[in-house]
């Protein structure tokens, strides 16, 4: 049988004080981050209901060519994003990126307000993972007479 000194058992409480703290910090943290983080879906996917409704969430795609609709009178645009298999309409209402273009992928965040229509708060445009800046291209294309996309 183990004797428990004086000793011992301060030992004990400090190693379980120490193991709680750790555990109520560990906690704390995967809480804050769960909250904080904003889920990526697809068009496919939202079409077929895996996105939350009338929530904040990240969506991404593709700008379907000649779906662009700039109002006049406002900022306010609506096009459409693909994912080569469905079709979202999406609402925004603010100044697109510079290198929004039809046919360009694109990340949004907003809400889904029903089953084909996004209202976007925040436009991101992707660029090319190819991207060379103008200078260097122009560069490049003199010292190897290769021809780069700009």
């Amino acid at each position: 049988m183990i004797k428990i000194t004086k000793t011992n058992r301060k030992r004990i409480v400090k190693i379980s004080i120490f193991f709680f703290a750790i555990s109520s910090f560990s906690a704390l943290l995967i809480y804050a981050f769960s909250k904080n983080m904003v889920y990526f879906y697809t068009p496919t996917q939202i079409i077929e209901k895996e996105a939350p409704m009338n929530s904040f969430i990240r969506i991404g795609g593709m700008v379907k060519e000649n779906s662009l609709v700039k109002s006049n009178d406002s900022l306010k645009v609506s096009f459409k994003i693909h994912d080569l298999e469905q079709v979202i309409n999406i609402t925004y209402d603010g100044i697109l990126p510079d290198l929004f273009a039809e046919g360009q992928g694109v990340v949004m965040t907003g809400t889904l307000i029903n089953e084909d229509t996004f209202i976007a708060d925040e436009v991101l445009a992707k660029h090319d993972e190819n991207y060379m800046p103008p200078e260097v291209a122009d560069m490049m294309k003199e010292k190897n007479g290769v021809l780069y996309k700009k």
